[in-house]
């Protein structure tokens, strides 16, 4: 690559990567797929790069790719297919965090893919509402109710057991005064 827009592609990408590949890997669960999803989004940016380079903003851009070839992928019929010629290995816990860790992408990997793509944007890549509504081709009421259901989903998902100490008590609720009925003839 030794023209100028090649190198300015090489350029970004490289200080782009780790950080995609992190989004990539929150977004799916894993780490194989997280590779081909960054694979087919610097595919796809490569081949836009000309027009790309001069969005106004660029990461946003390539978060929407991301987004759509991660949706795409959930998408087809191969996603729900596991090949594999034996069964993973144990993973041993190395402390409170791997734990953590491991519970929360568990999680994420419950959650339907649109409220997984919103909660990564949002609370992982720290893209406000409108970047994130962009970056996933949405209006920003569609993030909005996407993140409020996915949070909604997540407490539920990581709530403790029953076994484990139990949540804290409800407020109760705030007493309501009997509104007067009145009917069209009374008035």
């Amino acid at each position: 690559m030794s023209s100028q827009p090649d190198s300015d592609f090489v350029e970004y990408v490289s200080g782009q990567l780790i950080r995609l590949h992190r989004v990539a890997y929150f977004m799916c669960g894993d780490s194989h797929l997280a590779d081909d999803l960054i694979q087919a989004t610097m595919v796809s940016l490569y081949a836009a790069w000309p027009s790309a380079r001069k969005a106004h903003n660029l990461n946003g851009y390539v978060h929407r790719i991301l987004v759509r070839r991660f949706l795409d992928e959930k998408r087809s019929a191969w996603s729900r297919v596991l090949l594999r010629d034996r069964l993973p290995e144990i993973v041993e816990d190395r402390g409170d965090r791997v734990v953590e860790r491991s519970t929360m992408v568990d999680a994420l990997r419950r959650l339907p893919a649109g409220q997984r793509a919103v909660i990564v944007l949002r609370y992982y890549s720290d893209l406000n509402v409108e970047q994130t509504a962009a970056a996933m081709g949405c209006s920003t009421g569609n993030v909005k109710s996407q993140c409020a259901k996915g949070l909604t989903n997540l407490r539920m998902l990581l709530a403790p057991s029953s076994d484990e100490s139990p949540p804290p008590p409800a407020r109760p609720a705030p007493q309501r005064r009997p509104v007067a009925r009145t009917s069209i003839g009374e008035l």
